[in-house]
């Protein structure tokens, strides 16, 4: 912990990263999977490809206060970049790489941005689509030169043709990076992060530099990391938790970012690293659950009795507070090894909910999961639990510089949560009514999150969004998303949407592990076309239908699901019906599926269905089919005296 960065003198992004390339130049800064080789960046080659990049928008015109966007996948020059723009005082905006034009046109139009940082073809197109709608993008830099020869925009310039640019300038003035990173100033606005933006268009938070590294020094002392860990980069780096976890750490704490090659090619690049820490989202926890699960259905017999076995072992001995050795030795060991989690030291899942028995899965593994809580604007994370202090229905406990209490509280003590960090953001960019309507107190941060403080460890407990509170007709009260992570257990569930709000009872809407339910009806026999003929077999209901009754049981009566279906096809960020970080949009869920809904309402045995489907690259298809509505139980006591 000594060797964390000084961040009261280095309070900048750029001169943290001065700092490390002059102490430490020879060491490993971040690895990038190509072709199937591991490519290293020293500190030194890391600083020496900020300072090309720096100087390259230097010539390319951006000045303080600009906007650069930074367009792509995870990879060492979008990293970069950022770091540059910051080096030169402009305001980095990173853009998650899966936007559709409508998202990114929006973002840029928004804020102005002159350059675009893009990562390839791919990007660059999508740019050059929306040109029209953007006018005010000057420069577009491309990094990967491969099916670049037939474009001809003379915004269009490569990452080669800008290093030749800043080259000239070094050469005129070689100390003009020191004295453009030395104008930086720890509470200049770094880094416009986008919001959530469950209901519109998100908000851009604005982060200042110097408040960020002081809060991710807060989080690696609640969570220590050192110099030489490996963390494997994954989640998009325009999420705010990526910024912290491969921007911002890597440079107090040493550790090396690793990037893999493709999104496809994860879970064996993360085993070939074998990383000692990692960021995933629930939805990534949930998946590898799914898929050992799924595995298993593959296996012998004998295996399948081993796994059951070992699992009855581990989750005993989790409840006792101890590890069995038994279960390590015929189960967690080996499985561990093969998804690449034998040496780590924590592992962290934030950005929603994570079921408490997803979370228990893991942890009977002998992996070291901690679930994280925070907002963007509050710079990120600001609880997690300590080692040794887990509390499943929790999200732990707060760093030593975040506060956080609960207004308005009940009879029970659940309210608001409302919270304040070092990390504290400035507002919102370009919308002081926003910032005004979340700020409280001058610098506290109404969450807009509902939950209470455990009095006897002080653990925070997050139940819902208040707005997705529900209370049915009858007056039950439920937490939709509680519901749907126990479905999402399940490795047939790949989405689940809770109804009831105002309604007579609890319904919901399912979407189908595509992969492994394919699986499963492939062994049995079943033969499908697509998704929506596989999720209309009777088969796969029976199969669904086994699942959702094994959550009801674990429900209070009141709060048991009644009635469902199967969707004709998956929910989709790029429909609008989730975030890019995967939350529910409950809004565009409702009007989009408004009449399958008041059908199942309607106590109709079939909803018809006749939509068109819209796919990533803008072809369309048409579906017509039937949905079947299962119903599970009758209507409860309430709704049967009423009538």
């Amino acid at each position: 912990m000594s060797e964390y960065l000084d961040t009261s003198i280095h309070d900048t992004f750029p001169k943290a990263l001065v700092h490390n390339a002059q102490r430490w130049p020879g060491e490993i800064a971040m690895r990038e999977k190509e072709f199937g080789i591991w490519n290293a960046f020293t500190w030194s080659d890391y600083l020496n490809r900020v300072k090309d990049l720096a100087l390259g928008m230097l010539a390319l015109g951006v000045s303080r206060g600009d906007v650069v966007a930074i367009l792509g996948k995870n990879r060492p020059e979008s990293l970069w970049g950022e770091v540059a723009a910051h080096a030169v005082g402009a305001m980095s905006l990173g853009i998650y790489h899966d936007s559709m034009n409508a998202e990114v046109a929006y973002l840029l139009s928004y804020t102005g941005a002159a350059v675009v940082l893009a990562e390839d073809e791919e990007q660059v197109d999508k740019l050059l689509e929306i040109s029209a709608e953007v006018p005010t993008i000057r420069h577009i830099v491309y990094f990967d030169p491969r099916g670049m020869r037939k474009h001809q925009d003379p915004r269009l310039i490569s990452a080669e043709e800008l290093k030749a640019k800043a080259q000239q300038i070094a050469a005129s003035n070689p100390s003009r990076f020191d004295e453009e990173v030395g104008k930086g100033k720890g509470d200049d606005v770094a880094i416009l992060c986008t919001t959530s933006g469950t209901t519109s268009n998100p908000k851009l938070a604005m982060l200042q530099a110097g408040p960020f590294l002081r809060h991710s020094t807060a989080y690696l002392r609640a969570d220590p990391k050192a110099a030489g860990d490996d963390y494997v980069s994954v989640l998009p780096l325009p999420w705010i938790m990526e910024q912290i976890y491969a921007v911002a750490q890597p440079l107090i704490c040493r550790n090396i970012v690793n990037f893999v090659e493709e999104p496809e090619t994860m879970m064996a690049d993360m085993r070939e690293i074998g990383p000692n820490f990692v960021l995933l989202a629930p939805r990534m926890w949930e998946g590898i659950a799914a898929d050992v699960r799924a595995r298993m259905m593959d296996s012998t017999r004998f295996k399948q009795w081993m796994f059951d076995l070992g699992m009855k072992l581990g989750m005993k001995a989790l409840d006792a507070g101890k590890r069995s050795k038994l279960a390590d030795w015929i189960l967690f060991d080996a499985l561990k090894d093969r998804i690449g989690f034998s040496f780590l030291k924590s592992a962290a899942t934030g950005g929603a909910a994570l079921g408490p028995d997803t979370f228990r899965f893991f942890l009977a593994m002998g992996v070291p999961l901690r679930q994280i809580y925070g907002q963007t604007e509050l710079a990120g994370a600001y609880t997690v639990h300590r080692e040794g202090d887990i509390d499943f229905d929790s999200v732990g406990i707060p760093f030593d510089d975040a506060q956080l209490r609960i207004d308005n509280p009940d009879a029970n003590g659940v309210g608001e949560i409302v919270a304040t960090t070092d990390g504290m953001f400035t507002g919102y960019f370009r919308n002081p009514e926003a910032s005004g309507a979340d700020i409280v107190d001058g610098n506290w941060l109404k969450t807009g999150d509902a939950g209470y403080i455990k009095p006897a460890n002080g653990h925070l407990v997050v139940i819902d969004r208040i707005k997705d509170l529900a209370t049915t007709s009858h007056g039950v009260r439920f937490s939709p998303q509680f519901i749907e992570n126990k479905l999402k257990f399940s490795p047939f569930i790949a989405e689940a949407v809770i109804l009831g709000d105002t309604k007579p009872y609890l319904s919901a809407l399912i979407c189908i592990r595509f992969s492994i339910v394919s699986k499963w009806a492939e062994s049995k026999g079943i033969s499908f076309t697509n998704y929506t003929n596989l999720s209309a077999q009777g088969q796969v209901y029976e199969l669904l239908q086994a699942e959702v009754e094994k959550v009801n049981s674990t429900l209070p009566e009141p709060q048991r699901i009644r009635k469902f279906l199967l969707l004709y096809k998956e929910l989709d960020a790029d429909d609008g019906e989730l975030t890019r970080t995967r939350k529910v949009r409950r809004g565009v869920i409702n009007d989009k599926y408004g009449d399958i809904i008041d059908s199942m309402y309607a106590d109709r045995a079939m909803v018809p269905v006749d939509a068109v489907i819209t796919f990533q690259d803008g072809t369309t298809t048409r579906v017509k089919t039937e949905l079947k509505v299962v119903t599970l139980l009758p209507p409860p006591a309430q709704q049967l005296a009423a009538e």
